[in-house]
Formats: C-alpha cells, sequence, structure tokens
C-alpha cells in the first residue's frame, strides 16, 4: 500500500476543496495518509504559496513531490510562469491553477519542459479528481532507479575512450546540430545554494538536461552519456561517457567502470532502460533518447518519471512487440522518443526529415 502525505499550508476554501478531493480519490484507491513524513511516503501533496515559495526537502530518493500553487491571472506562458516554481520547490509535478471569478483552469507541469490542461466540468466533480489521480498514480507507484556503484576498474586503455566513445561524440554533435539538445536547465542559478546542496546530494546530479543516448560496447558492457552533461560536447570518460557493466537488482544500483583518475558522474537516469533493451536483444548496437516526436509509432500509456522500472519495462515491452526491436522507434507519452538500431548513423538515417521537435502533451 502506498503511502501519501499533504505538507504546506492549504490558504483557502477553494484549496480545502481541491485537497479533500484528492484524499478521497486517493482513499478510494488504496492509498493510505499518513502524518509523518518519513522515508516511507512516496507521495507528498506540498500547497504552496508562488509568492512566498517554501520548498519540500524530501529525505528520500523514492519519495515524489507534486507541488499545488494557485494564481488568479493567466500568464502569457503557462510553462514559463510554472516551470521555475517546479525546479524552486524541489518538485516531481507542479499543479499550476488559474483561478478567475468565472472558472479555474488546472495545468500540469512536468520536469521534461511541457505541460497539459486537465479540465473541469461543472456537475462531474469526480470524473475531474479521478483524472488528476491518474496522473499522480504513476508518481505514486513507480521505482525510481538512480543509484550509481563506481568501480574504478576501467582498463587504462579505456581511460581516453575508444571507436564507440568517439561515434556516441560524433552523434552527440549531430543531434546538437539538429537543434534536438535542449540546453541544460540551469537548476543551480535559479535555486539557492543550500537547496541545490541537497538536490545535489540526494541525486548526484548538478543539472537538469533533456535527452540521452548509448552504444553497445560488447555483449555484457555499454557505453551511455552522462547525467546533466552538453551532449554536444562529449569529452571525458567517467563523466561526460560511462561505461555500464551491470545492473545490481537488489539494490536498484547501476554498475559502472570508470577511470580512477577522474571524480566520475552520475550517468543518464535513463540508464535501467537501455540497460534491458541491451541485455534482452543482443542485435541492439545503440540507442537514442530524444524529447521529440514522430507521426504513427507505438507510444506508451502512462506516464511513467524518467528513471523508473515502470518507464524502463514499458518501453523494452513495446521494443519487444516491433517487427524488429533492432530498429524500433518507441514514443514515450507526454515525454520523447526512444529509438534503437544496429548502430548510430542506422538511427539518424531512419529519423531524417521525420522528427517533430515539439513533444504532444496529453
Amino acid at each position: 500500500m502506498a503511502i501519501y502525505t499533504f505538507a504546506g499550508e492549504i490558504q483557502n476554501d477553494f484549496q480545502r476543496w481541491f485537497a479533500d478531493g484528492l484524499n478521497r480519490k486517493l482513499a478510494e484507491n488504496g492509498y493510505r495518509s499518513a502524518e509523518h513524513r518519513d522515508d516511507s511516503v512516496r507521495l507528498v501533496l506540498n500547497f504552496a504559496d508562488a509568492k512566498a515559495l517554501r520548498p519540500y526537502r524530501r529525505k528520500a530518493q523514492a519519495t515524489y513531490v507534486v507541488t499545488i500553487v494557485e494564481t488568479d491571472a493567466m500568464p502569457d506562458s503557462i510553462l514559463r510562469a510554472g516551470y521555475p516554481i517546479l525546479i524552486r520547490s524541489l518538485s516531481n509535478l507542479l499543479i499550476y491553477i488559474v483561478r478567475t471569478p468565472e472558472m479555474f483552469y488546472t495545468y500540469f507541469v512536468t520536469l521534461e519542459q511541457g505541460y497539459y490542461r486537465v479540465p473541469f466540468e461543472e456537475g462531474r466533480e469526480e470524473e475531474f479528481f479521478g483524472k488528476i489521480f491518474e496522473r499522480l498514480e504513476p508518481l505514486a507507484s513507480s521505482n525510481l532507479i538512480i543509484n550509481n556503484q563506481f568501480d574504478p576498474d576501467l582498463p587504462e586503455d579505456l581511460w581516453e575512450g575508444d571507436e564507440v566513445t568517439e561515434q556516441l561524440r560524433r552523434a552527440g554533435q549531430k543531434i546538437e546540430a539538429m537543434n534536438l539538445w535542449p540546453a541544460p536547465f540551469p537548476i543551480q542559478e535559479i535555486l539557492p545554494p543550500e537547496d541545490f546542496r541537497h538536490v545535489k546530494r540526494l541525486y548526484g546530479i548538478g543539472g537538469l538536461s533533456y535527452g540521452n543516448l548509448s552504444a553497445r560496447k560488447d555483449q555484457s558492457r555499454f557505453w551511455m552519456s552522462g547525467s546533466g552533461v552538453n551532449k554536444g560536447d562529449l569529452r571525458t570518460i567517467g563523466q561526460d561517457m560511462l561505461l555500464i557493466k551491470g545492473f545490481d537488482e537488489q539494490r536498484n544500483t547501476m554498475l559502472l567502470s570508470v577511470p580512477p583518475v577522474v571524480q566520475p558522474r552520475r550517468v543518464s537516469v535513463d540508464a535501467i532502460e537501455h540497460w534491458m533493451i541491451y541485455t534482452e536483444h543482443p542485435q541492439v548496437g545503440a540507442i537514442v533518447h530524444i524529447h521529440a516526436w514522430m507521426e504513427g509509432i507505438p507510444s506508451t500509456q502512462i506516464n511513467y518519471p524518467c528513471g523508473t522500472v515502470e518507464l524502463a519495462k514499458a518501453v523494452a515491452e513495446l521494443v519487444r512487440q516491433a517487427d524488429n526491436p533492432a530498429r524500433a522507434i518507441i514514443g514515450l507519452k507526454n515525454h520523447g522518443l526512444t529509438i534503437t538500431g544496429a548502430d548510430l548513423d542506422d538511427i539518424f538515417e531512419r529519423i531524417d526529415g521525420r522528427i517533430i521537435p515539439q513533444v504532444p502533451m496529453t
């Protein structure tokens, strides 16, 4: 049974109505409310004042935070208004409510720099909160794989990389030229130093970046881009590009070989997804994940967060169902594309001229 709790301060009758609706729907679906905020809490619903924002500092990586804010004016851009609040509140998801005397509008703002609206119709309150729950449930039910074990056992002849890392470097530059690597989001410029240090301690990241790529080294290992790095300029082995050699299922930890001469950086959060695909499909030689879209492709149906076993399994299942798993193009709902290929050149040949830069949000 998943455990949830409320945080922050409910400021008016409307927010109380909203909280009661969430509470009711979560309880109906078997979730248990907790007064104490400890490591067992999976979902925190944090009511916040956008003008005097106080972040919720989770104690465990497996705790997901949804911040709820209310404003009385429609901004020119939901994303520009909401995304900094999402980051400053240290949240996984933001519910941004615009309430006027006539109506209210409920928007979800995601870490992938997307947003979508959940409409409310008078007299259909339970249906509305049911739709809200559908958006929250993937957070509360998913298992994040974010821990890395860095073993300084990378052979010296790989400290400067090899022909595979050179292919990754060129592919990163090519995707940069296609304008498909959004710039890493400078969270250190938005967060106060204390909050940035907290995020770095909890997740081992130095920034937010979007998309990743990898290429197989041999039967059991693959090279992959690091977390928060400039993927248009991949250089340092053990930081920009890392060699993944396995996954410890008991500890939910990715296992990496790094040079003993560098301070390693965590591998991309989607490493578990790539590991599942490479392990099951020996013919897959490369994988690219970009925040873009293509028409007429199969897609996951649930918006699981990045780096979770559930998202990895959903993508792996669609790859498995593809006519040729070694050349699959899979959509991730409200997120982007995962593309497999015999190698990176094969991937670029198949997507050339077909990419839609904006991911549709539903």
